[in-house]
């Protein structure tokens, strides 16, 4: 359990799985609330462009004949993957860099 609290008054192991267990809305209202915990806030910011870049990616999938549906599984499963691992590491208060996403969410959090 986390001995840092989020400007919030939670845990920031908590803070940061409500980012990822309420995907965009969670993960925005902490963006908008969070003053003074990066872990928070970039949680909230990898989780907006993780989901983000999964919608868009199921978008342009679909624009595939033949190979999209199969794309769009395997991106449905990716992402319930990555939703079940990322829940887990917040809850531990590990951070979990992931490629270009968690990257970008790095970048703007250390902005913000």
């Amino acid at each position: 359990m986390s001995v840092y609290k989020s400007s919030t008054g939670m845990d920031e192991n908590i803070a940061a799985v409500l980012c990822y267990l309420f995907a965009f809305l969670g993960a925005l209202a902490f963006v908008m609330l969070e003053k003074k915990s990066r872990f928070v806030l970039f949680h909230a910011l990898q989780s907006i462009f993780l989901f983000a870049a999964l919608m868009i990616g199921h978008v342009l999938a679909g624009l595939i004949p033949l190979l999209g549906p199969p794309l769009a599984s395997l991106l449905t499963l990716a992402g319930l993957a990555l939703w079940i691992i990322l829940l887990i590491r917040a809850g531990q208060g590990k951070w979990l860099k992931l490629p270009w996403v968690g990257d970008l969410a790095l970048h703007q959090a250390r902005q913000l």
